[in-house]
């Protein structure tokens, strides 16, 4: 055997051996498509339907994705039904625990609960119908549904129709589940219900906390359409969302500090008064002030009791014609000494003031206490004023853009209720360059009814600035930081300059509140026209 022949056989074994080595896999294209359905049983939209399962096959391996958020089954059931798989299958199995109603038609929407087990491809909002009678509802109703408060959809929304019968009342929302349901889509704001039958209902949408399709004034939203809607009907129709404000009531009162009592309560208190119904020592002297932070009434006292001699204060709350007796168990606490603090940030505008705010109230000022240094070390001397009911103090003076100022207020400058003055205090505050601001002039176009607020908010929707027009004008936002914003027109209908909500039983809408389309986008040294077209 020559040695060339050796060389070539060598060879061919080599190149046999690299030929036959496993490669790494290509992949192929990613899956994109969604399960498909091959049967049904018993078959979609049957009519007559008296089964307790229903089974649903599939050409590959599902599973079920947030079921519990997605599942819409309507008329809603008393018991929720069993559906599997738990882990992946290809069938899909519902066991129906209820005693189904006779003569109805019943939609399970499973949303986007169906996924493939791979790629979890979503098998869209797919809905499984049956009827009980011998024909299928094949009804419409279609719509909107909009948070008022917000520029664009954010949760999703159930929508509900209540059939109104010898037996309907406006207050069934908040014990019974409606006839019919469906949900907005996700950060949609449309709805369809669909498979009703003829008849005259009752609109509701909810936001809700907790789903269980009652009405829960102190955490869900409403919205409602004030008349009844009839079936068949070709109309559209859109809701607003709002969150009620909670009927009045007066809560518990508590002994906070020596010379302080909280009145808890919810609701509008305008109009109310509180007086105590005890025997008033000598000198005795009192301040009620509302919390700004939250729903309470401080209610500032001098002099103090000794919760040996006085276990108990007893308060009389009246409120027109509501009358409520509130006791107080006097605590042996502490004083609150006298704290002051800056309201805001240290970075100022030209039109800010310097205001300062104290934690217990405040009586008396002396405004030659007062002084401001700007950092040429030059003195300004400021127009001080004092504001007894929010207990604050407020500066005015001229500012320049670009500068450090530097405000110092001496000992005995500012007296509260118990005679506690205030030690030395100092702040720094600042002005930007007017280059890192921005400006805004907004037309409003068609603005026919007044009067209204025009607000600017960020992206948090905190009102940043606001013009209240009695007649159509050019609006103008000056000293604006850069970042987004969203312009809102609401319509002040009853005139008291705020928004105010709706009521479901009083049938009372919330104001009006219309959002430019687009969202604004503030950049430093720029100068924005924008005009704002109302229907």
């Amino acid at each position: 055997m020559s040695i060339r022949y050796v060389i070539l056989v060598f060879l061919g074994i080599l190149l046999f051996s690299n030929c036959a080595k496993k490669g790494s896999p290509s992949g192929g294209p990613k899956d994109t498509i969604p399960p498909i359905i091959l049967k049904s049983d018993p078959e979609n939209f049957s009519i007559h339907f008296s089964e307790n399962e229903i089974r649903i096959y599939f050409d590959e391996f599902i599973k079920l994705k947030d079921l519990q958020q997605n599942l819409i089954v309507s008329p809603p059931l008393t018991y929720q039904p069993i559906i599997t798989p738990t882990s992946s299958a290809k069938m899909l199995k519902i066991r129906i625990l209820d005693t189904l109603a006779p003569n109805t038609t019943y939609v399970f929407n499973f949303g986007k609960s169906i996924v493939d087990n791979n790629e979890e491809n979503e098998f869209d909002y797919f809905t499984y119908v049956f009827s009980t009678g011998n024909y299928i509802d094949s009804l419409k109703l279609k719509g909107t549904v909009e948070d008022i408060l917000q520029p664009l959809p954010e949760l999703k929304t159930t929508v509900m129709l209540y059939e109104v019968t010898e037996d309907y009342n406006d207050s069934i929302i908040y014990a019974q589940k409606p006839k019919y349901i469906t949900t907005t889509r996700d950060k949609d704001s449309h709805f369809e219900l669909t498979n009703l039958k003829a008849g005259t209902y009752s609109l509701i949408a909810l936001q809700e906390s907790t789903s269980n399709y009652t009405f829960d004034p102190k955490k869900d939203k409403i919205a409602f359409l004030k008349a009844f809607v009839k079936l068949p009907t070709d109309s559209t129709f859109d809701l607003k969302l709002f969150q009620e404000l909670p009927d009045y009531k007066m809560m518990r009162a508590n002994h906070e500090s020596k010379n302080k009592i909280t009145f808890g309560f919810e609701g509008n208190i305008d109009s109310l008064k509180i007086r105590p119904l005890f025997e008033l020592p000598e000198g005795y002297e009192s301040r009620i002030y509302r919390d700004p932070k939250k729903d309470s009434l401080n209610y500032w006292f001098k002099p103090a009791f000794d919760p040996e001699t006085t276990d108990t204060l007893t308060f009389a709350a009246e409120k027109r014609h509501q009358l409520d007796i509130l006791l107080v168990k006097v605590r042996d606490l502490y004083v609150d000494s006298l704290k002051i603090s800056t309201l805001g940030s240290s970075t100022l505008i030209p039109r800010d003031s310097i205001k300062f705010q104290a934690n217990t109230p405040l009586v008396a000022i002396r405004p030659e206490m007062f002084s401001i240094i700007n950092q040429d070390s030059v003195s300004i001397l400021p127009k001080v004023f004092l504001d007894t009911l929010r207990t604050e103090v407020a500066l005015f003076f001229e500012k320049k853009d670009e500068q450090a100022y530097r405000v110092l207020v001496l000992p005995e400058a500012i007296r509260d209720f118990f005679e506690q003055t205030n030690d030395t205090l100092q702040y720094t505050f600042r002005t930007k360059p007017l280059s890192d601001y921005g400006t805004l002039n907004l037309v409003l176009n068609n603005l026919r009814e007044f009067p209204v607020m025009v607000e600017l908010v960020d992206e948090k929707l905190t009102v940043v600035a606001s013009e209240y027009l009695t007649q159509n004008k050019t609006v103008y936002f000056d000293y604006l930081n850069p970042g987004k914003y969203w312009v809102r027109i609401v319509y002040d209908a009853n005139g008291n300059r705020k928004w105010d909500t709706g009521n479901y039983l009083k049938k009372t809408q919330p104001e009006t509140i219309v959002y430019l389309p687009k969202q604004i986008e503030m950049r430093p040294n720029w100068s924005m026209n924008e005009e704002f077209n109302l229907e």
